[in-house]
């Protein structure tokens, strides 16, 4: 009959992950007391939670794992359960800077579909054609769409003497999107932890470098995303984008609101899609309304950044993966998002 020995039945139960962790069982130190009587196994385990489901599923995970042994007898699992210390009040931690960055600035929305990367990618090249040294981080994990605006699938490497993630460089401005990591056509399906563990490495375990701006593309609304970044990044500030139409104006007063409560300033409002000039005869339309981000903008007392017109080229230069400020750097919407930026500029070093 087989002999076990301590470290083999160590390692069998190595392949026992914790109940919603990806460390196993023998690492998080619950293993306490390995008895063998022959081909018999006895472990002792020693857990403080308050959850039964926790310590059951370690028990049948563990029991199953050391009964497929070839040559085992019995294997009895014992689970001491203890109750976990009570909880200390704590305040909550304050944003830490991202060293090498002096502004982080978010670009949000309330709601999707206002053009909200498209202004991101656009500011970012508007404010490197400025001087700056920029990074623009994709935190919508969701829906990446950075790394199609900049015409790249380029995987990031991994600096091994560092353990940091190099950025992908275009045009001069540095790079990260979860569309990098994925895929074509394959979705990121996160819950809540991973969508904050994800959001962490993408500010911090990117060697970003000294940059001025580093621009944060969120994803719309104020879910786990944004307030994971309000809570843990020293923001300079965040820009709201909107259209000119009240559908929009009503979701852009949400996120501006969620920014004041967390006491994030608004630097400024970018309406975008903000008018369309014909391209045969130069007639203005103004086909989401009139002015209806500067009436927004003059309410929450903040500057009117730049309004951007709804333009054909620009549409055709993002999906060719080359936005419309680097490809046409000199023509009408370029020049909106270079006066955004300057206006920026002079707002946080104000």
């Amino acid at each position: 009959m087989p002999e076990f020995t301590d470290s083999q039945i160590r390692e069998t139960l190595s392949k026992i992950r914790f109940p919603g962790f990806s460390r196993d069982i023998v690492s998080f130190g619950i293993v306490k007391v390995i008895r063998i009587s022959g081909n018999d196994v006895t472990v002792q385990m020693s857990l403080a939670t308050n959850d039964p489901s926790k310590p059951q599923q370690i028990k049948e995970e563990s029991e199953a794992a050391l009964q497929a042994m070839p040559g085992m007898g019995s294997a009895r699992v014992l689970i001491d359960i203890v109750a976990p210390p009570p909880s200390q009040p704590s305040t909550p931690p304050r944003p830490n800077e991202i060293e090498g960055i002096r502004h982080v600035v978010a670009v949000a929305s309330g709601k999707g579909g206002v053009g909200k990367s498209t202004v991101a990618a656009n500011l970012a090249l508007a404010l490197r054609s400025l001087g700056a040294t920029v990074g623009l981080c994709d935190c919508d994990l969701y829906g990446p769409s950075i790394g199609l605006m900049f015409g790249t699938t380029e995987r990031p490497l991994m600096d091994e003497e560092t353990n940091r993630i190099q950025p992908v460089e275009r045009e001069g401005v540095q790079l990260m999107s979860m569309s990098f990591l994925l895929d074509d056509g394959a979705p990121a399906i996160l819950r809540g932890p991973m969508v904050t563990k994800y959001t962490q490495q993408f500010l911090r375990q990117v060697d970003w470098g000294d940059l001025d701006f580093l621009i944060l593309d969120l994803p719309p609304g104020t879910g786990d995303i944004q307030l994971t970044i309000v809570q843990t990044v020293a923001l300079a500030g965040t820009v709201i984008v909107t259209t000119p139409q009240e559908v929009a104006l009503i979701d852009a007063r949400k996120a501006a609101s969620m920014f004041s409560k967390v006491n994030v300033p608004i630097l400024g409002l970018i309406e975008n899609m903000s008018y369309f000039l014909c391209p045969s005869d130069g007639k203005r339309y103004d086909i989401f309304g009139t002015d209806g981000g500067a009436r927004e903008a003059e309410r929450l007392d903040v500057p009117l950044l730049g309004q951007i017109p709804i333009d054909i080229s620009t549409r055709e230069a993002g999906d060719r993966g080359l936005p419309i400020t680097a490809v046409e750097p000199d023509g009408a919407v370029a020049q909106q998002f270079i006066a955004a930026a300057r206006a920026l500029i002079e707002t946080v070093d104000g």
